[in-house]
């Protein structure tokens, strides 16, 4: 078995070589120069004759395929990059809400080359489509490996090849039934809509997204806590309900039989099919299936040549995978687990006896070795994936032991219990309605524990501080000292010492921020704006809203929790439009607000009313401002500037000015120009060293007359991916004209300063 696992790796290893490091067109010629590096081991003796040979001949194999699957697998989707026409294919899955309209996955048939899975945007928010529906369509067709203007292989990573932005209605023809391969989507959108039958609204997306992955239904504010507290896999089906599905098949059919690991394979790959065919899930469902039939063909289940080999599998089938984040993580948490869950178990456990006497003696050591399994699981499956959640998601979440080890016994009863429910609600709903009122306590456990664990100052940590980066560092520099000593070993130590440098980091963190009189942070929050101010253990928020990857609402609110802060005493909202308040909603869910400050302009504002009610429920100080105000915190003061346009909310917002000593900055929202020079005439503005640039860059913005009167020495630009060309030139220009250091968020991400 050993000598697949050679092979595998050196497959592998190429492949990741490949997408990550090698030019394109020389793949041929490096995989030609492995093949004959092979060769040499022609001339040894023994394993290392074999395991040469293997060896270079999968690197060989996985640098050549990558090259194949690039030349033959893209070349119809480049083909049509840039273009605009007509094209049909087949719906291959359902329809999903966009920011503007839906998006559906279809696969393209072109006359020539391989089938072209296409993203098709469509301008219908719901459109009446299914998987396996014949769709023509007339779109604009761009590259898929390019994302907010940035080069990235997200998508090929997921299999798309191609992004296509529909015009007007398509062309949809239905077949009488699904074609087979639709079934298990089919089957996984009945799930769906037999739980939300079943289940009350509160428990039913959770439920959704436990036992089929989709998450669309869950708040942003229960995705977050969940990403924060390290527990976002229970809803990213993956290894975790292969195993409990695959467990629960065992109990219900028989272990050891060859018919229940015939049904128990056959029913994983459906499953596997109806989730998405994810990395994930479809390891997991690999790994399942050989450790059953390995004892059934007697043969022994060699794990790395097992994991091995299925990454091999799946690398196969789309080399660009290597490039995918949950195949990373997955194969990353799975290592680790074979590696170190064993030993911590054994070592947690060493202590307990084998054989207690007394009814409440065994519960109490059953409950031991359960939490310690759990425990080490928990661990093992950290040591890889850290390092990679730090860098993918720049964050660590240091309560993910303790919210695995509280939850995870929950979403087992919730999985199993969700699936039971709603496929007994596919024939009888009125019985999968009663049995899912016990169902729904496991759910609203789970909810309870994740959204109580992620309002904890430091549940979770950025990794952009340099000081927590040199812990990661530290911290696995003690873990390989501790794996490569010699001797008895002492766990205590680098627990201790890593325990300790943790601490040091958040205080040196936090110092970092507080230590002055005031700190300024303007928040990467992509196209949007949202400004942190912190003095003397005061907090204070000007904007809260962007497009960034994450909710504004959780940017602020982990921009504060990391600096050991559990309130905000001040909120001020220059406008109601959703870059600068959209995500004022997710902070008052996440932190306790003292304050909320807003012009009293455009009452029948959606978001505005949202935003007022949940204040209102959350017992937050709700100003509605028509005049000027002064108003301090700490050793800094934020002077509140009245609207002095009218109409638009742009020119109807506030400028806030903050003070701190000789130290002032100013903020004008998404005021124009017309707008500026009222304030310059009546603001009684001072001349200021921080000037966050008004309505993202726009050339319409931060006027001439302002930056005469303010006289600024430093301008930052909060900006992301847009299409109005912000920031404009003209910006730009008269920024540097007038001497001004420019940072832009989109480029150096958080750009803070501390006031001494």
């Amino acid at each position: 078995m050993r000598r697949l696992a050679w092979l595998a790796g050196g497959f592998s290893a190429a492949v990741f070589l490949a997408v990550y490091l090698l030019p394109e067109g020389i793949l041929p010629l490096l995989g030609a120069v492995c093949a004959l590096g092979a060769l040499s081991g022609l001339l040894m003796k023994g394993d290392r004759r074999r395991r040469v040979l293997l060896a270079g001949f999968g690197l060989a194999a996985g640098l050549l395929w990558t090259g194949v699957y690039s030349s033959l697998a893209l070349a119809p989707a480049r083909a049509l990059a840039g273009t605009e026409g007509t094209a049909s294919g087949q719906v291959a899955g359902w329809p999903r809400e966009a920011s503007f309209g839906s998006s559906v996955l279809v696969n393209l048939r072109p006359e020539e080359g391989w089938t072209v899975p296409t993203l098709l945007y469509l301008d219908d928010p719901d459109p009446d489509l299914r998987p396996g529906d014949r769709i023509a369509f007339r779109a604009d067709f761009r590259a898929a490996d390019v994302i907010a203007g940035a080069r990235t292989d997200y998508y090929y990573a997921k299999g798309i090849r191609l992004v296509a932005y529909g015009e007007g209605e398509p062309e949809a023809a239905r077949p009488e039934r699904p074609p087979l391969g639709a079934w298990p989507l089919c089957a996984a959108r009945a799930l769906e809509d037999s739980v939300a039958r079943a289940f009350p609204g509160w428990a039913a997306p959770l439920v959704t997204a436990l036992i089929t992955g989709e998450d669309a239904g869950l708040s942003g504010g229960t995705y977050a806590a969940l990403q924060r507290t390290g527990l976002a896999h229970v809803i990213s089906v993956s290894g975790l309900h292969v195993v409990y599905l695959a467990g629960f098949l065992g109990l219900a059919l028989g272990r050891g039989r060859r018919r229940t690991a015939v049904i128990t394979i056959a029913l994983m790959a459906f499953f596997a099919a109806a989730v998405g065919s994810g990395p994930a899930v479809l390891r997991a469902a690999f790994m399942q299936s050989m450790l059953m039939i390995a004892p059934l063909a007697g043969r022994e289940n060699d794990r790395p040549t097992t994991l091995l080999t299925i990454l091999m599998i799946l690398l196969a089938w789309n080399p660009y995978a290597a490039a995918g984040v949950s195949l990373q993580l997955s194969f990353a948490a799975v290592a680790g687990i074979y590696l170190f869950t064993g030993p911590l178990n054994d070592r947690f456990t060493a202590r307990l006896p084998r054989k207690p006497e007394g009814i409440w003696a065994r519960a109490g050591v059953n409950i031991a070795r359960f939490v310690s399994a759990n425990l080490a699981t928990t661990l093992g499956a950290i040591v890889f994936t850290t390092p990679l959640t730090a860098l993918y998601f720049q964050s660590v979440s240091l309560i993910a032991p303790l919210a695995n080890l509280l939850a995870l016994w929950a979403v087992t009863w919730a999985f199993l219990g969700g699936l039971v429910v709603a496929l007994l609600g596919l024939a009888l709903p009125g019985l999968a309605g009663v049995l899912a009122l016990p169902v729904s306590l496991p759910v609203g456990y789970l909810l309870a524990v994740t959204g109580a664990l992620a309002r904890l100052p430091f549940a979770a940590v950025s990794t952009q501080s340099a000081y927590l980066k040199l812990w990661l560092v530290f911290v696995y520099a003690l873990l390989l000292l501790y794996l490569l000593g010699r001797g008895r070993k002492r766990p205590l130590v680098p627990v201790g010492l890593g325990a300790a440098g943790l601490c040091a980091a958040l205080v040196l963190h936090a110092a970092s921020y507080t230590a002055g009189r005031l700190t300024v942070s303007v928040l990467d929050v992509g196209q949007g704006l949202s400004v942190a101010f912190t003095s003397r253990g005061r907090a204070a928020l000007v904007d809260c809203g962007g497009t960034g990857a994450a909710d504004a609402g959780d940017t602020a609110a982990d921009y504060f929790q990391a600096l050991g802060m559990s309130r905000v005493d001040l909120v001020v909202l220059t406008h109601c439009h959703a870059d600068h308040a959209g995500g004022v909603p997710q902070l008052l869910e996440r932190m306790e607000v003292g304050r909320l400050i807003l012009p009293d302009v455009t009452p029948e504002d959606p978001l505005r009313q949202e935003i007022l009610a949940l204040a209102a429920e959350k017992g937050t100080q709700v100003l509605l401002l028509e005049d000027g105000a002064e108003i301090s915190f700490g050793e800094a003061e934020l002077t509140l500037y009245p609207p002095l346009g009218s109409g638009d909310a742009n020119e109807a917002g506030l400028s806030v000015l903050c003070s701190a000593g000789d130290f002032d900055a100013l903020i004008t929202g998404d005021m124009g120009d017309d707008i500026e020079r009222r304030l310059v005439k009546y603001g009684d503005l001072p001349d200021i060293e921080l000037l966050v640039a008004g309505h993202h860059g726009s050339k319409h913005a931060t006027s001439e007359e302002l930056l005469l009167e303010t006289k600024p020495e430093l301008a930052v630009i909060s900006v992301g991916y847009n299409s109005y060309g912000h920031p404009a030139p003209e910006t730009l220009e008269r920024l540097a004209a007038a001497g001004c250091g420019i940072y832009r968020t989109d480029w150096h991400g958080t750009v803070g300063l501390t006031v001494p």
